[in-house]
């Protein structure tokens, strides 16, 4: 399904992120490394190729983020999650600027929940309200850089399928 139209928007590969010594600031620094990658692949994408499914699966750029937002959403905010499919589609009405931005505002909120966390092995906010109990901020924070990392690496590809973009 490669696109015909091709640009020369090779960036330069960047290394991994500068963090703190402490574990916590090494685990929050390639979280926040990884979601600006994912935010970077959405930046100059233009309507309607930014939720155009690249792949038969659906998937499309801006449903990676809007999913990434409701997976920060579940694990560090609390919030429930009824339908996870869901997550992958944006709505008609919702724009790119306002996915992207909920995107970074969660991120925001989620670095506060991380900040006054003293002990990675204490249980962060209990998932979605599930019953038990709540997995420990460093596995939970793991789980995240995971995630976002796998859908980095989606949305790597879905760019370069639009336009030829590849690069961190």
């Amino acid at each position: 399904m490669p696109s015909t139209h091709r640009s020369a928007a090779r960036r330069r590969d960047a290394g991994p992120p500068k963090t703190g010594p402490g574990e916590k600031d090494v685990l929050l620094g390639f979280l926040d490394y990884l979601r600006d990658s994912v935010i970077a692949k959405t930046q100059g994408v233009p309507e309607p190729q930014i939720r155009t499914p690249g792949v038969t699966s659906g998937t499309n750029l801006l449903g990676l983020v809007k999913h990434l937002t409701h997976v920060e959403r579940h694990w560090l905010l609390g919030h429930s999650i009824s339908d996870w499919g869901a997550t992958f589609r944006p709505e008609p009405y919702e724009s790119a600027d306002d996915i992207v931005l909920a995107y970074r505002e969660t991120a925001a909120r989620a670095n506060e929940v991380i900040a006054t966390c003293p002990d990675l092995a204490t249980a962060g906010p209990r998932p979605g309200g599930r019953p038990g109990p709540a997995p420990s901020l460093r596995w939970t924070l793991t789980h995240l850089i995971e995630e976002t990392g796998r859908h980095a690496g989606h949305a790597d590809i879905l760019r370069e399928l639009i336009d030829g973009a590849t690069g961190r």
